[in-house]
C-alpha cells in the first residue's frame, strides 16, 4: 500500500513536469507567433506552474461546489457518519468531510489533496437504493482512492489538461487573428510557415492526448479502488452488489460536469448512461478509449474471478481487460 501512495506521488511530480513542458512547447510557438520569442514560454510555464498550485490547494472545495454537494447533518445522515468513520479507522486515516448530493442518480465521488484535506460526497440516490453493504462498499471504493492519493493524481491531471486545452484554444485564435509574425522582421516571420504547421498539429492532438492519459489513469484506478474497497470491508458481495446496482441503474447526475466526471465511482455524464444501459463493453475500442471509466460489467467480473474475494492479494489477480 506504502508503494501504491509513493508511486502515486512520484507519478504526480512527472505529471506536472510532462504537461509543463507540453504547455510550453505551446508557449514557445504562440511566443514566436507574436515575436516575443522565449516570453510565451516562460508565461505557459508560469501559468502551468499557478494554475497547478491553485488546483492542489482548491481541488476539493471546486469539485464540491461544482457537483452543487452540502455538508451531510450527522444526525440525519447518522448512518453515513457512522460507516465512513468505521472504514476511516479500519484504514488508519483520519475521517473524511462527509457531502451529500441532492440527485436521485446513485452515485458517489471522493475529492481532496490528501487524507487531512479530503472530503467525501455521496447521492441521495445512492443512499436509497443501497443496502448498509453495498453502500459500505462504495464508500471503501472512495476512501480506497484518499488513501492511495488518486484524488492528488486525478486533481492535477484534469487540470494540466484544461490548460493544455486552453493554451492550445489561444495558440490556434493566434493562428487565425493572423497574430503570427507574419514580417521577418518581428523576429518570427522566417519561420512563420514550418511554425504554423508545427503549432496547427499540435493544437489538434495536444489536447486528445492530453485527455487520452487523463482517462486511462483514471480507468485503471478504478479497479485497483473496487478490489482495495473489498480488502478493506472484508466483504466481496457488497462491492459486487453495489456495482450491480449501479449498471442497472439508467439515470445521470445533473450537476455532473465532464470536468470532474473522473472523480465519480461511475461516469456521471448523459452520453455514458446509454453505453451502461447497452453495456459499455460492446462499444468500439476508439470509444472507450474517451470513457473516464472502465465498463461497471468488467469490474464486477474483475472482483468476481479475482483472488481478493477469496482472501487472496488483489495483485495476483488477473489483469484487468484492456
Amino acid at each position: 500500500m506504502y508503494n501504491r501512495v509513493s508511486s502515486n506521488v512520484r507519478k504526480s511530480w512527472l505529471l506536472i513536469l510532462v504537461f509543463t513542458a507540453f504547455a510550453g512547447l505551446i508557449g514557445w510557438l504562440f511566443g514566436e507567433y507574436l515575436g516575443i520569442g522565449l516570453w510565451g514560454l516562460g508565461g505557459a510555464a508560469i501559468f502551468s506552474v499557478l494554475m497547478t498550485w491553485g488546483s492542489y490547494f482548491s481541488s476539493d472545495k471546486i469539485a464540491l461546489s461544482m457537483s452543487r454537494a452540502k455538508p451531510a447533518d450527522e444526525t440525519e445522515h447518522a448512518q453515513l457518519h457512522n460507516i465512513v468513520e468505521g472504514l476511516s479507522l479500519a484504514a488508519g486515516l483520519p475521517k473524511p468531510r462527509v457531502y451529500v448530493v441532492q440527485d436521485s442518480a446513485p452515485n458517489a465521488f471522493a475529492t481532496g489533496r490528501n487524507p487531512e484535506h479530503a472530503a467525501i460526497a455521496v447521492t441521495t440516490g445512492l443512499m436509497e437504493i443501497m443496502d448498509r453493504d453495498e453502500l459500505e462498499g462504495v464508500l471503501a471504493h472512495e476512501l480506497a482512492h484518499v488513501k492511495n492519493r488518486d484524488t492528488l493524481v486525478m486533481t492535477l491531471a484534469v487540470t494540466l489538461v484544461g490548460v493544455i486545452i486552453l493554451l492550445a484554444d489561444l495558440l490556434m485564435r493566434a493562428m487565425f487573428w493572423g497574430g503570427m509574425g507574419g514580417d521577418d522582421d518581428d523576429g518570427g516571420g522566417g519561420l512563420a510557415a514550418p511554425l504554423a504547421i508545427i503549432g496547427l498539429i499540435l493544437m489538434i492532438f495536444a489536447p486528445i492526448i492530453a485527455q487520452l492519459l487523463q482517462f486511462a489513469i483514471s480507468r485503471q484506478r478504478e479497479f485497483l479502488a473496487d478490489a482495495e474497497a473489498v480488502m478493506l470491508t472484508r466483504y466481496p458481495d457488497g462491492m459486487i452488489g453495489a456495482l450491480k446496482k449501479l449498471q442497472a441503474d439508467p439515470t445521470v447526475v445533473r450537476s455532473a460536469s465532464k470536468a470532474t466526471a473522473h472523480l465519480w465511482i461511475e461516469s456521471p455524464i448523459a452520453q455514458n448512461a446509454n453505453e451502461k444501459r447497452r453495456g459499455a463493453s460492446k462499444g468500439t475500442r476508439l470509444n472507450r478509449l474517451f470513457n473516464t471509466h472502465p465498463p461497471l460489467e468488467e469490474r464486477i467480473l474483475a472482483l468476481q474471478t479475482s483472488s481478493v474475494t477469496s482472501g487472496g492479494d488483489w495483485r495476483d489477480a488477473p489483469p484487468p481487460p484492456a
